[in-house]
């Protein structure tokens, strides 16, 4: 029987399995589908209950919140301490340094990018988008530059948050 106002046991490891096999970050909605749960009040009561019991545990594992989704992550110290092992970005070292200092400055302007940098900016920023590492917003002739949920993602980010 379950408790009301709690989630069962069944759907947590549901959603925790789901997170795991996916291994990038999924909307409350994304993962209601996925279990076949309906209510979408349910799901994001279940993920703050299951975030909680991994803060709780004291573990390397963390739900991680990343904008409005989630996914399985690593608690610091252990996620800088294994990076390594995950591999390489398949980014170019010119995209990967510019994306650093974007990441640092956000929001930027493109042609703040580029006097600090040179004009393999613009090669560099294109690789970024074509990886939806950064958005860009044109904003009269140059553009404006912000990293993505996808960046927080990939580097494991989560805004220093667990939820």
């Amino acid at each position: 029987m379950r408790m009301q106002g709690k989630a069962d046991a069944d759907t947590k490891r549901l959603i925790e399995a789901a997170l795991f096999v996916t291994g990038k970050a999924m909307s409350a909605e994304e993962i209601a589908q996925a279990i076949g749960v309906v209510s979408l009040g349910y799901i994001n009561g279940a993920l703050k209950e299951l975030a909680d019991e991994f803060a709780a545990r004291d573990g390397a594992l963390r739900i991680l919140s990343i904008g409005n989704k989630y996914m399985m992550g690593l608690a610091e110290p252990y996620a800088t301490k294994v990076n390594g092992l995950a591999g390489q970005p398949d980014i170019s070292k010119g995209a990967l340094r510019i994306l650093a200092y974007v990441s640092r400055n956000e929001p930027i302007y493109q042609n703040a990018v580029v006097k600090a940098f040179g004009s393999s900016t613009y090669d560099y920023v294109k690789e970024l988008v074509e990886n939806e590492f950064l958005d860009t917003k044109r904003v009269g002739r140059t553009k404006k530059l912000q990293t993505t949920d996808k960046f927080r993602e990939y580097f494991s980010l989560g805004g220093g948050k667990d939820s």
